[in-house]
């Protein structure tokens, strides 16, 4: 039954994630008056069947049909309201709430920074900054103090005054004494904390300060000087020859000679060993591994990238270390969106922006809803509490319950809701700091129960947001009456109409074979009688096991009967004659430790297996034989109608 239950479960919940399509409202079948859409079978036929969905004529035919089958079961189901059933309705809301609670976070945070990440990553982008940093844990008055110096900077620059001056001046950042702020070409993603740097650096006109913005660390004044495509990373090897305390004319002429030794056809392996003067890639032939922008001189960089193909070399440049010639072994660039999003996805999950966009999220909903609070109710509730708000011991109000804390939609949050909120998050409530006035405690847990509340609030408008999630929760419901409804018509049936089976048995009797079996003796002998294993076989072949016992006074021998069908088992495998009398070789038995044997004691031939040796596998079959047969019944209950010309226009 489990495994007949398992192919029809993952006809209808193949829960994978895929695209859904544009909606199609031509009805491709009808079971009496409810129809099918295109939309609903190409959903389900391309999430069953993965990339194996061919939309060959055969294909969509056979899966046509097996579709109909479940349709009809399902249409049968709710003939005999089984979607009214409580219990099954308790089941679909918490398979609903299980659903939910990521969906609307993978629909509306994770896809959307995924993809936002994915095209960033198409771009580098060429900046400056000026940073004024944060302590390690600021106080109020230390941001504000910051920012203030940051809003300075900032009107200085609004009247004109050289970024790069006021970098150079007012940075925390002690290398823009040297560079002016300017940070260089990167891409994203940028380092944990730095989300909203990242945004500027995408989003901000050209050579147009920002405001000042937050990162993890202070505040940054952002200027973009440029940005091209992404160059991706390079892997490389260069031949170093180093100009420190060096006439440069000399260097110069031996890395043209070596570049001539490379025209000529010399490897570049070889070259770089012999003559490299850069230790630590030398004795790899010169190899450097992957480079990516940013990380090297820009001199190094440009010859770099700047190779169009793998297995080329540059010709020779100079940098600060020296001269180099460079070789492209091979080019890593980004691929398609959806053969980058897994990798992606796991870093957005990880990175702060993942908690920002869910603020942004909330935010968004409020806006959409009209939220609208009563900061009076909330501050009367909060008023009255005291330190037992810290304990188990705290109860919600008997009085003013019903009052408005806030209006979401057609919504209305009370009191009343708050506090059962608040008994739920008790564990919260324990663990908030007993220094902090309980009113302030809790203001704390009300934002959690705004938060909670618009994100329960725009999961119950889902299935009208996505029809993905809709069609989902389809799946779900028409899943769990299938399921009943099977179990009723079908499963149950098969195992407690014993008259039916045993009717059915008679029209198949002889499916099911014993093959040759051997009844057996099996001998267990503890390792330490290793040495007289030998013995030990050949005076079993011809007496019993008790005498055996007696000769040998081995009492921790222990010997078993059982029977061994002449299959690919194992056991049978040891059995090299099937006839009386045989003894198979020792084995050694690693799970108790002894050697074992066996001895054959008598052979029966092949036969047909009764009904009670074979009742699985009877009850598989009949269960099989019912279903077909309550299938051909519902069509003939059913009136179903398909639409050939639809069907046809599927077809790839």
């Amino acid at each position: 039954m489990i495994k007949h239950f398992l192919s029809v479960w993952a006809l209808t919940l193949s829960l994978g994630v895929s695209t859904f399509a544009q909606q199609d409202d031509r009805v491709l079948f009808s079971i009496e008056d409810t129809p099918v859409t295109v939309s609903e079978f190409d959903y389900i036929y391309s999430k069953t069947n993965g990339d194996k969905a061919a939309y060959s004529k055969a294909s969509l035919e056979e899966y046509l049909d097996l579709y109909v089958k479940f349709k009809l079961k399902v249409q049968k189901a709710k003939e005999l309201k089984m979607d009214a059933i409580p219990e099954l309705q308790q089941e679909l809301a918490g398979y609903r709430r299980q659903l939910a609670d990521s969906y609307l976070i993978n629909k509306q945070v994770t896809e959307q920074l995924t993809r936002e990440a994915y095209e960033r990553k198409q771009q580098d982008v060429d900046i400056s900054h000026i940073f004024f940093q944060l302590p390690v844990k600021p106080r109020p008055e230390d941001t504000l103090s910051v920012y203030k110096r940051a809003m300075l900077v900032k009107q200085q620059l609004d009247k004109g005054v050289s970024f790069s001056t006021l970098a150079k001046s007012h940075s925390d950042d002690q290398s823009a004494r040297e560079n002016a702020g300017r940070i260089g070409y990167v891409t994203a993603l940028f380092p944990k904390g730095f989300y909203n740097l990242e945004n500027q650096a995408y989003q901000l006109p050209l050579n147009t300060p920002s405001k000042p913005i937050r990162t993890s660390q202070g505040y940054h004044i952002v200027l973009v000087h440029d940005r091209r495509p992404a160059r991706g990373e390079v892997e490389a090897a260069h031949i170093l020859l180093r100009t420190e305390q060096k006439i440069k004319e000399d260097v110069k002429k031996k890395i043209d000679e070596i570049y001539q030794e490379l025209a000529v056809g010399t490897s570049f392996e070889a070259l770089a060993k012999q003559y490299s003067e850069d230790a630590r890639t030398s004795i790899k032939g010169g190899y450097i591994g992957f480079i990516a922008i940013n990380r090297f001189q820009e001199a190094f960089e440009d010859a770099v990238f700047a190779l169009g193909e793998d297995n080329t070399y540059s010709k020779p440049f100079q940098s600060d270390l020296g001269y180099h010639i460079v070789k492209r072994i091979s080019k890593k660039t980004l691929g398609s969106f959806d053969e980058e999003k897994a990798a992606i996805e796991a870093q957005v999950k990880t990175d702060d922006r993942f908690d920002i966009s869910k603020v942004a999220l909330i935010r968004s909903i409020k806006r959409n809803a009209g939220f609208q609070e009563f900061p009076l109710v909330l501050q009367s509730f909060a008023s009255v509490q005291n330190d037992t708000f810290f304990t188990f011991r705290w109860k919600a109000p008997e009085k003013g319950i019903d009052q408005v804390l806030f209006n979401l939609g057609e919504e209305r949050a009370t009191v009343g809701d708050f506090s059962e909120f608040l008994l739920r998050a008790a564990r919260k409530r324990l663990q908030l700091d007993k220094r902090v006035p309980p009113h302030e405690a809790v203001k704390s847990l009300y934002k959690d129960f705004v938060d909670d509340y618009c994100m329960r609030f725009e999961e119950s408008k889902l299935e009208d947001k996505y029809p993905e999630f809709k069609a989902l929760m389809r799946e779900y419901q028409e899943g769990i009456l299938l399921f009943e409804v099977t179990k009723q018509n079908v499963w149950d049936k098969a195992a407690q109409d014993t008259t039916g089976l045993k009717a059915f048995f008679a029209t198949i009797e002889g499916k099911y074979q014993w093959e040759e079996r051997a009844e057996v003796e099996l001998y267990s002998i503890p390792s330490r009688a290793k040495s007289m294993i030998q013995s030990l076989r050949e005076y079993a072949k011809d007496h019993t096991a008790t005498e055996l016992k007696n000769r040998y006074q081995l009492n921790s021998i222990t010997v078993e009967t059982k029977e061994v069908e002449n299959d690919d088992s194992m056991e049978a495998k040891k059995i090299k004659s099937w006839e009386e009398g045989f003894v198979t070789n020792a084995t050694f038995d690693r799970a108790s430790g002894n050697f074992t044997f066996m001895k054959v004691l008598s052979v029966s031939p092949p036969r047909a297996k009764t009904l009670n040796e074979a009742r699985g596998y009877i009850i598989a079959d009949y269960q099989d034989h019912l279903e077909k047969q309550w299938v051909e019944d519902l069509r003939k209950v059913y009136q179903v109608k398909v639409n050939q010309k639809v069907l046809d226009t599927l077809v790839k």
